[in-house]
């Protein structure tokens, strides 16, 4: 099904088709299509254009003589060969710029209140449920370190990662320690670590810190720490989520049991982060503005219960980082503006990091 290159009507007939569903969330005829488009076609024509695109699974006909809407296939081939997108317009980087601005001008705030300022610009510009994950930091550059003792056998250790990006883990000592030995600590790691990527730190703490004069026990605890201390945070801890009451509002989600299912799915913010990360670029990637966007749909995507949606989504970067921005819709979404807003959000929040950076 769907081997073969369309002919040029099938091709506007298919973007009529996905264009109207998504503006009415309504099967489309021929009778309308021929009324209302000057294609020089004739309802009749149009009927057996349609008729050939549902034989080779671009459309269907959800129940006898209504009029047809897109499948996956459809979409697929919508997204890869006939969509054009276009550059954002004025009024609405005027508006994501205004909303965002706080942030993204003044170059203030911590990695979270940026992640998390995007995500609603995000999910109010596309009205769909908005996803932020924060760059993953096995290649991030460890700056500096320091040490917070919250008892005389407790300790939080702070890590700053390319300044704007910080680390916190709180440690068991193995005895008391005062302040000054503390800090000798830390200013051994902060002399043999900055500088380093988190993986590189891991694969070498243990040979940077011999001969070091500082307490042998908390340094022992460093190194046996390290793993978890240097590495990545848990995936779910990296993911802002935006939007939900949009998507909510959508016709394909009116139904109560669709609705439970839906906000079952986003507040297991593991599925949500392992759906956008595992999101392979497809032929639909699209090189738009520096940007590699992905967009995965339907059955594409790799869970279950995200079979009834579509996940766009884009990279953005924070000097080696990168990190993910996505836009979950259903697949009846206007993917041109997805694509659109999704890139100029990358733009701004890149623009945002490497300016703290």
């Amino acid at each position: 099904m769907g081997s073969r290159e369309l002919s040029l009507r099938e091709r506007q007939v298919l973007g009529i088709i996905i264009q109207l569903y998504v503006v009415t969330a309504a099967p489309v005829g021929s009778r309308y299509i021929a009324k209302n488009y000057n294609l020089g076609l004739s309802d009749a024509t149009i009927r057996n254009v349609m008729a050939d695109l549902e034989a080779e699974g671009y459309i269907s006909q959800p129940h006898t003589s209504a009029g047809r809407i897109p499948t996956d296939l459809g979409y697929r081939y919508y997204v890869d060969l006939i969509m054009k997108v276009q550059r954002i317009d004025e009024e609405e980087k005027r508006r994501m710029e205004s909303d965002f601005g706080a942030i993204s001008m003044e170059g203030r705030g911590t990695s979270a209140e940026v992640l998390v300022s995007a995500a609603k610009v995000l999910g109010s510009i596309s009205r769909q449920l908005s996803v932020v994950l924060s760059p993953t930091l096995s290649n991030a550059v460890f700056e500096k370190l320091d040490m917070v003792l919250l008892s005389s056998t407790r300790m939080m250790v702070v890590l700053s990662i390319q300044s704007l990006f910080v680390k916190t883990i709180v440690m068991e000592l193995p005895h008391e320690l005062s302040r000054r030995k503390v800090d000798e600590v830390v200013d051994v790691l902060n002399e043999r670590l900055s500088g380093l990527t988190l993986a590189e730190i891991r694969r070498s703490i243990t040979r940077r810190l011999a001969g070091s004069s500082c307490d042998p026990q908390l340094k022992e605890l460093i190194v046996r720490s390290a793993d978890s201390l240097f590495d990545e945070s848990p995936i779910f801890e990296r993911l802002y989520i935006s939007g939900a009451e949009y998507i909510v509002e959508q016709p394909e989600f009116k139904q109560p049991e669709r609705v439970r299912e839906l906000i079952t799915m986003i507040e297991d913010k593991l599925s949500v982060a392992r759906l956008v990360e595992d999101i392979v670029p497809k032929t639909s990637e699209k090189r738009t503005a520096g940007h590699d966007v992905s967009i995965s749909i339907g059955r594409e995507n790799s869970a279950r219960q995200a079979e009834d949606l579509t996940i766009v989504s884009a990279p953005y970067y924070a000097g080696s980082m990168v990190g993910t921005l996505g836009i979950l819709g259903p697949k009846r979404m206007d993917y041109e503006h997805a694509v659109r807003v999704l890139n100029y959000m990358a733009d701004c929040l890149t623009s945002t990091l490497s300016e703290v950076n």
